[in-house]
């Protein structure tokens, strides 16, 4: 299990730049915490003078480009620790500079320092924020944190290494600050019944309020969703809950048009988390089911599936599977949805066609009509009446009370094609996700060992009837 942090080196006041830079490498490179330099690495430059070089890099890219510097920046870090007892210094170490090569795609000079006097191996990986060709900067972006994680991940799973299950982003939060024993605010207890309530896929309000009544709310009357407890001081508005909990949300999840995921995720089920359970399963036994799987599935492939599953917190593969099969569902709903406006639509067009034809041919099929049906009558304008006969008939077999006006067809056109336009970029989005975990689940379910029933073919259920 391999922990990431990405530290950004600046210049300290009252030092310069080769200053600073021996400072960190020297801490890193510390011989008491690296085995005498055993468990030192490097690309692309010497760990003896590795503070000099990245500093004389500095002063080349001004002489090559002729920019200074907007920053202070002079490297960076990132720190990765390992599980206690998981991993040898060694293959840490053989770690670090995999992650540090495709990290940095091989741009710039790096070292790799692995410490051991702590109970946790970890490294120290500083990478010059110089390019080796001296004409460009490392510039970190929105999100680095996540992808350094997400890559240590991938080589981590490669190396048989276990991944944290529930990562934390930055710091410890304010609530954690405080402790975390700390009490449930009314908000999250309402938040919990509601997750609760909705878990029990009601099929109407009156079952939704009636699962919240269990747990001691009680609908507000009022012009927003609103529920009150003996324990509240004040009223609760649903929509102040945040996403996914205004009334609209839970509408749509009652009506069966979304999924509901829930806020707080910590105070789901509690069961034997699915992630703990595959690597369970991976690394009890590394022989040849092993091999066969790895043969089968990429690392890098497994790996993202482990991620994938990590980052959504499913609780186990049953829970997995019904949302996926609920995710599905409402994709296939809502590719009906737009099959029906297609459908409705070209009835529209084909409508406002027939009332045009029908308006236009009216006078000349009741002067046809007049002249007592005369063939001569026929004969000059047999296209108009074919065509108002076509539109009569397409009228008869709509069954019409009254034609509707082709302002008011226009305006249905309008807002369907509108509709239509907005359902198809969510079900394309939707399709995409659905894609992706039937992917993950078909990795998830070869890594259990579960298997899908599978039908007999019809010739050998002919065969076991005789």
């Amino acid at each position: 299990m391999a922990a990431t942090r990405v530290i950004t080196m600046h210049i300290n006041k009252g030092k310069t730049v080769a200053q600073c830079l021996a400072d960190r490498t020297d801490y890193a490179m510390n011989p008491d915490k690296t085995d005498n330099g055993q468990l030192v690495s490097s690309y692309e430059c010497n760990p003896d003078t590795v503070d000099a070089e990245f500093a004389l890099s500095k002063r080349e890219y001004f002489k090559i480009t002729g920019r200074k510097p907007e920053g202070d920046i002079i490297a960076y870090q990132v720190r990765q620790s390992f599980k206690p007892g998981e991993i040898t210094p060694e293959e840490a170490n053989a770690v670090g500079y995999e992650f540090a090569k495709r990290f940095t795609k091989g741009n710039h000079a790096f070292i790799v320092c692995t410490h051991i006097d702590k109970k946790h191996i970890h490294n120290h990986i500083i990478w010059n924020s110089t390019t080796l060709d001296c004409t460009r900067k490392f510039r970190d972006f929105w999100g680095m944190a996540k992808v350094v994680r997400m890559l240590s991940d991938i080589i981590c799973f490669k190396h048989g290494l276990s991944i944290i299950e529930h990562p934390k982003r930055h710091g410890k939060s304010y609530n954690s600050w405080l402790g975390d024993n700390k009490e449930k605010s009314n908000r999250d207890y309402l938040i919990e019944a509601i997750d609760k309530a909705l878990a029990q896929k009601p099929k109407s309000y009156d079952e939704f309020f009636a699962s919240l009544k269990q747990d001691g709310y009680t609908v507000v009357k009022g012009k927003h969703l609103t529920f009150s407890h003996p324990r509240q001081k004040q009223n609760i508005r649903v929509r102040s809950l945040g996403d996914g909990y205004s009334e609209r949300d839970i509408q749509a999840v009652i009506l069966g048009n979304k999924v509901h995921s829930p806020k707080n995720k910590k105070h789901r089920y509690e069961k034997a988390n699915l992630l703990s359970d595959i690597e369970k399963m991976i690394n009890s036994d590394k022989g040849a089911a092993y091999e066969n799987w790895a043969k089968k599935f990429s690392a890098k492939q497994i790996a993202k599936s482990i991620i994938y599953l990590k980052e959504h917190d499913f609780a186990n593969y049953d829970e997995f599977a019904e949302a996926v099969n609920d995710k599905n569902q409402l994709c296939a709903r809502m590719a009906q949805s737009i099959k029906d406006a297609e459908t409705r639509l070209s009835e529209i067009a084909v409508l406002k066609k027939h009332i045009i034809n029908y308006s236009k041919t009216k006078d000349i099929y009741v002067g046809y009509r007049k002249s007592g049906y005369s063939k001569k009558y026929l004969v000059e304008h047999e296209a108009d009446i074919v065509i108002h006969k076509a539109a009569k008939k397409a009228f008869d077999e709509l069954k019409l009370d009254k034609l509707p006006s082709i302002k008011a067809l226009n305006k249905e056109y309008a807002e369907l094609l509108s509709e239509k336009k907005a359902n198809y970029a969510e079900y394309s989005a939707l399709k995409k996700e659905v894609r992706e975990m039937l992917l993950h689940k078909q990795n998830y379910e070869y890594i259990l060992g579960i298997e899908n029933d599978k039908s007999e073919k019809p010739e050998q259920k002919r065969s076991v009837e005789k």
